[in-house]
């Protein structure tokens, strides 16, 4: 991981959530130039060993393998730094840097992605065209970091509401405001971080890691603290959040895998939550965010 020295491609598939997918539209020369990487835990090995993808040698199995462009690397169960498979995910996909010190660039690439496009294409056209430290696409949907809290908790994306609800109110209380035209050049303050194309240096380092430092404290859902992180940090990072359409064209998004009594994802603790009443809201540090929140909505609409 050392010798990589220019772009990395990485992804990762843990507790069998998905497929290895093979990239497409790679040019001539991009095997040779880009390092593509691949990281499985135990129980997606097993999985990808019971299918024929992978040999399956017990204990003496190569801690790495290749399938198509990928350099599939395993991560055995007493390596793995927490017990969910989300926060290890989170290790791979927000501290790239850390792995692979001496790489220039990365684009991660969730595993439920297939990437479309040419990885050196992204580089140069969303990241150094751009002037930017970091791209990542604007949800399709959310503009406000508390929409896409709500969401997640209205759709059971973490299974603990209270949990989310304290880390929203924390962050009000730290001074977290809703999106605002105040804040351009950044055109939302909810990303989509299936695709992370990053330029490694200070600010992108600095940022990634302060992120992973909320995503440890609260929960793996990094759209929640993404813009939080991102407004505190000062000098800011140049930051190109894309539109939704790019992430189209570049990349295929598929369905995690299923899993008998079990939605698929590793959502957290918690129980049920029951509707949240107007009167909730009366005394939280996150009044004033809501009100300004409403006050946007209602005037775009």
């Amino acid at each position: 991981m050392e010798s990589c020295r220019g772009v990395v491609v990485a992804s990762a598939i843990l507790n069998d959530h998905d497929k290895i997918r093979q990239p497409k539209g790679l040019g001539s020369q991009t095997l040779k130039t880009a390092c593509f990487f691949m990281f499985i835990d135990d129980h997606t090995h097993g999985v990808l060993a019971s299918h024929g993808i992978l040999k399956d040698d017990g204990h003496g199995a190569p801690a790495s393998t290749s399938v198509g462009a990928w350099r599939v690397v395993r991560l055995r169960q007493e390596q793995l730094p927490y017990e969910s498979p989300a926060m290890n995910g989170v290790v791979v996909k927000h501290l790239l840097h850390r792995l692979f010190p001496n790489a220039r660039f990365s684009v991660w690439v969730d595993g439920k992605m297939q990437l479309t496009a040419d990885p050196l294409l992204l580089v140069h056209s969303l990241l150094v065209g751009e002037g930017a430290d970091m791209a990542v696409s604007r949800h399709p949907f959310n503009l406000h970091a508390m929409e896409e809290a709500i969401a997640t908790a209205r759709w059971h994306k973490w299974g603990d509401p209270d949990a989310i609800r304290a880390q929203m109110e924390t962050y009000c209380r730290n001074g977290m405001q809703p999106w605002s035209s105040s804040k351009l050049p950044y055109p939302s303050d909810v990303p989509d971080t299936a695709i992370i194309i990053r330029r490694h240096g200070s600010a992108s380092d600095l940022f990634s890691c302060l992120l992973f430092n909320e995503l440890e404290a609260f929960n793996p859902r990094d759209q929640l603290a993404l813009a939080y992180v991102r407004d505190q940090m000062s000098p800011k990072m140049r930051m190109n959040m894309f539109e939704v359409e790019v992430l189209e064209h570049i990349a295929m998004e598929y369905r995690h895998n299923l899993k008998r009594g079990n939605a698929g994802g590793d959502r957290g603790g918690g129980t049920k939550q029951g509707m949240v009443s107007s009167r909730d809201i009366a005394g939280s540090s996150c009044e004033g965010y809501l009100m300004k929140m409403w006050g946007v909505l209602s005037f775009m609409h």
